[in-house]
């Protein structure tokens, strides 16, 4: 057997690797036209930040290592340029020297990647404008900061690549400044999380535009749209990546709706014997089946394994991806999986929305907020999505509710799980099983939720609605949500016989679990419908100023 995969970054490599250990005869050669294999894209920042000393260290495998340790061939700085599917022949060309060759095939991978997209810009030619993508740009990109000591950068786009330089460089000294031509950061979060990133951005020193466009780049400012003037020395363009496809469509090869690469859970294409995987390469969503295109290291190596083990005789397959990502920014750490509640209304999906203010840990050992904002299906109880925000144990509850909502698992399940609880890792109840609670307890209407956003719209629509804030005076005083009365719970039982229980009520503390107190008494009063106000006053506070 004879296989031949272009490309020879993470997808690429991964299939190699697994069809080498499935195979020990298959002839195996890798066609890359880049100066690198395997190396770490996401690590690009940490280097020109700083944090990573030496560039070597983002590329650890080299072609000569892949020879000696699985046997295989990889040709570095050689472009497939032509595909004969009938007869099974590809044509490589040497970049390097500008020959070309003729190479046979019996199976054939599309590793391609994805390539930049470089925005409709005048001036992203010049010098001092990068993309942030692979060794070669990143070792151009610290070549001139060394040689010209940039004191002010502005980048373009507001994805984890750009947060991620934004906060080295801004470690590094330099004045950073994001343009992002929609109105928020990070387009799969909903606005109510992202806006709480936008914040600790800001406070930062970050200079965060949204709603702004780049228009024209010159040698030493930026100028968007709206007439503002940005003095730049230097310029990233993180605006985003397209599958790698051009050789693969004229091909023939189908393209999905997202525009990567179709493929079945075999990573198969429509034509015989021909294969895609990686970030060339359209996944599907675990949640609703439908095609999704998240291109991530992570799924490409998945991806890989999966066709290295099918080309060879396996059965492994594809079980689709729920989107998560993770980011540290500054201080903070930025997770998320499954759909946002956005994406869940869209497809029809009858939302239960929370907002979980509970700390990582024991407070007494220095527990610090996570917020939690979790959905599920009223109709099936299943965990649809999470989002979480925080300085302390993101990664670990993010990766609870991945495995919860892999298995389809619902929101009463959270509350059953066994999580591994001690003072310096957790909370007795920890936040991954409130928020479970919390879920079905909303799902059950035994303790409904009203997010900020149903409060607003409600009040607006002018429905008549009882708010009660449930804290101290003294904390009343200083914030509270428009229109709200001021009835501490050691005073509701007797002062609530003020009010109509037959009007809907909204109970609220500061962060949730007194409201939620407070629900519990009115119920048992016989008032009629009454929620809790989901995270409390922090999460109005926040979401009002966020609407401003």
């Amino acid at each position: 057997m004879k296989i031949i995969i272009i490309g020879s970054v993470a997808a690429g490599t991964s299939v190699a690797a697994k069809a080498r250990r499935n195979d020990g005869n298959a002839e195996i050669t890798l066609y890359n036209a880049d100066y690198d294999i395997s190396y770490s894209i996401c690590g690009i920042p940490y280097f020109l930040g700083g944090e990573v000393d030496e560039l070597e260290t983002l590329t650890p495998r080299s072609a000569a290592w892949f020879k000696k340790r699985y046997n295989v061939d990889i040709q570095t700085r050689h472009e497939v340029i032509k595909i004969d599917p009938d007869k099974k022949v590809i044509t490589v060309k040497n970049l390097d020297t500008s020959e070309t060759k003729e190479d046979s095939y019996d199976t054939l991978v599309f590793a391609t990647g994805a390539t930049p997209i470089t925005p409709p810009i005048k001036g992203v030619e010049m010098e001092h404008v990068f993309h942030v993508r692979n060794i070669q740009n990143t070792a151009s990109i610290n070549s001139f900061m060394v040689s010209n000591n940039p004191k002010k950068v502005t980048i373009i786009g507001a994805g984890f690549i750009s947060l991620e330089m934004a906060e080295q460089l801004t470690h590094k000294g330099l004045e950073v400044t994001i343009v992002q031509r929609s109105n928020q950061i990070m387009p799969h979060l909903d606005k109510d999380m992202a806006f709480r990133v936008e914040e600790h951005i800001r406070d930062n020193g970050v200079n965060l535009l949204l709603n702004e466009e780049a228009t024209v780049i010159t040698e030493n400012t930026v100028e968007t749209k709206s007439g503002n003037v940005i003095d730049s020395d230097m310029v990233i363009l993180a605006t985003g990546v397209r599958p790698n496809t051009k050789l693969a469509r004229d091909l023939g090869v189908e393209l999905g709706t997202s525009g990567a690469i179709k493929v079945n859970t075999k990573m198969q294409t429509n034509l015989p014997d021909i294969y895609a995987v990686g970030d060339v390469a359209e996944s599907f969503s675990v949640i609703t089946g439908k095609p999704i295109y998240r291109p991530l290291g992570s799924t490409a190596n998945k991806m890989g394994r999966i066709a290295g083990d099918v080309i060879t005789g396996g059965d492994l397959e594809h079980r689709g991806i729920l989107g998560t990502g993770i980011l540290r920014v500054f201080d903070l750490a930025v997770g998320y999986t499954g759909l946002s509640e956005k994406e869940a209304k869209a497809e029809g999906f009858d939302l239960e929305v929370l907002h979980n203010i509970k700390p990582a840990r024991a407070e007494y050992l220095g527990g610090k907020e996570l917020v939690i904002k979790a959905i599920a299906d009223r109709k099936t109880s299943q965990i649809l999505g999470v989002q979480i925000v925080g300085e302390d144990g993101v990664d670990k509850r993010i990766d609870v509710f991945v495995t919860a909502i892999s298995f389809k698992a619902k929101a009463k399940d959270l509350f059953h799980l066994d999580l591994a609880y001690a003072p310096p890792f957790s909370t007795t109840k920890d936040p991954v099983m409130y928020t479970g609670m919390a879920l079905q307890n909303a799902i059950d209407k035994k303790n409904k939720l009203i997010t900020p956003q149903e409060l607003t719209d409600r009040i607006e629509n002018g429905e008549q609605i009882q708010i009660i804030d449930t804290r101290a005076t003294k904390q009343y005083e200083v914030s509270k949500v428009d229109g709200a009365v001021n009835m501490p719970l050691a005073k509701l039982r007797k002062e609530a016989k003020n009010l109509d229980p037959n009007i809907p009520t909204v109970t609220y503390c500061n962060k949730g679990v007194t409201g939620n107190a407070a629900q519990n008494v009115l119920i048992n009063m016989g008032f009629k419908d009454v929620f809790n106000l989901s995270g409390g006053n922090k999460n109005y506070q926040s979401f009002n100023k966020g609407k401003q």
